[in-house]
């Protein structure tokens, strides 16, 4: 995120927090709350070896923790509205009509069985099965910088199914089983009908199995690329319902492209490529591809993408959405390590959620002023325009 701790990064940090904070403060009713709430801030981004309600309390000059756990568990505010502001604000410093929206989960392990949502479930976090909540995020990514903008904590059927076990935790009973996609679908639409700026959406295949919300997408005619499973079935030409994994061992080799989705933990994301068209009732400005990816030394490992898009999208670009995915894991990795996303001791749903919007708000304005760091940077490098230059229509 931004480099180094001295005081001027502190002030930069501290300046561009009251920022936020100053487009919800008047969703509180009293001062304590709003004061409150950016001590919260301040102490999710403090050098911090864990972050507690004691350990923010003692940043923020507190006693005890009472404060802190009474903005999170008692007093009366709506985080969802608090949410639209802080994503109005990455829209207003980050906004890109190209963006992509990216759903994907992940895991906050906990223990015991009184925290909202929690039981034994597989968790991304810990690559196994275990003791865990399970929240569902969309990030919003563009070339300048990648933050969250939504969130919604699963509820498995063994909470939603005992509603004294809910209202104990402040789950109310309005809150019905949800699943992940059906999450998904409520955040991106969300996002559609509060008319943020974006191009594509893209999901792992949890979300892009399935068919329903592939399809609601394209009635809204929002373009996608979709991860899925090689037992998902395609219209073609040939057959009404044909597997995905079968449209593509007899290409031509010339059809496999070799091609790099971005830099990953190790260094360039490079696999083999091809894509096949499918859906050939459609209309004339649009196209539905699958897409296959294969590891170059591992070539009986192959992935499944179904894409809908604009006629005259290139593979090339397709492969930059669907690589724009590993963004939203930097999204977690970083809100986890600098801004507290897991480092909470609430029990309640509404807690959570509060928790988890403020950490959110954090991450923003770090990724707003990172953004701005690079546009500096990125000044700095450039040489100066000449009025005397060709116009970038000149020579097409």
């Amino acid at each position: 995120m931004v480099r180094g701790g001295d005081l001027a990064d502190i002030r930069l940090w501290a300046g561009e927090l009251g920022a936020v904070h100053e487009r919800f403060v008047h969703r509180f009713n009293r001062q304590e709350p709003r004061d409150s709430a950016l001590a919260y801030m301040r102490g999710l981004i403090a050098p911090l070896e864990r972050k507690n309600g004691w350990t923010l309390a003692e940043e923020a000059g507190h006693a005890d923790p009472d404060r802190i756990h009474r903005l999170l568990n008692r007093v009366e505010w709506d985080a969802d509205e608090v949410l639209d502001d802080v994503r109005d604000y990455v829209v207003e410093h980050l906004g890109d009509p190209d963006a992509v929206l990216i759903v994907d989960d992940t895991g906050f392990l906990k223990k015991g069985i009184r925290s909202a949502g929690v039981q034994r479930q597989y968790s991304g976090t810990a690559g196994r099965t275990e003791s865990s909540q399970v929240g569902v995020f969309l990030a919003y990514a563009t070339d300048r910088g990648r933050t969250l903008i939504d969130r919604r904590l699963y509820l498995p059927t063994s909470w939603t199914d005992d509603r004294n076990r809910c209202r104990q935790a402040g789950i109310d009973d309005s809150v019905a089983f949800e699943t992940k996609v059906a999450m998904a679908k409520t955040m991106v639409r969300r996002a559609v009908q509060d008319k943020v700026p974006f191009g594509w959406v893209t999901a792992d295949a949890t979300y892009g199995y399935s068919k329903g919300w592939r399809h609601e997408l394209e009635q809204a005619d929002v373009f996608h690329v979709m991860a899925t499973t090689r037992q998902d079935t395609v219209v073609t030409r040939w057959s009404i319902d044909h597997p995905v994994h079968d449209l593509f061992p007899g290409l031509p080799r010339q059809k496999w492209k070799r091609r790099s989705c971005g830099e990953g933990a190790h260094g360039p994301r490079i696999y083999d490529r091809a894509r096949v068209e499918v859906r050939p009732w459609h209309r004339e400005d649009r196209r539905h591809w699958a897409i296959a990816r294969r590891s170059v030394r591992r070539p009986e490992e192959i992935s499944y993408y179904i894409a809908y898009c604009p006629a005259e999208t290139t593979l090339d670009q397709l492969i930059s959405i669907a690589g724009s995915r590993w963004a939203v894991e930097e999204c977690f990795q970083t809100a986890k390590q600098e801004c507290g996303l897991d480092d909470y001791q609430v029990r309640r749903y509404p807690g959570w959620h509060r928790h988890m919007t403020l950490a959110m708000a954090v991450h923003a304005c770090l990724t707003v002023l990172r953004a701005r760091e690079l546009d500096t940077e990125k000044a700095e490098t450039d040489p100066p325009s000449s009025s005397t230059s060709a116009s970038p229509r000149s020579d097409a």
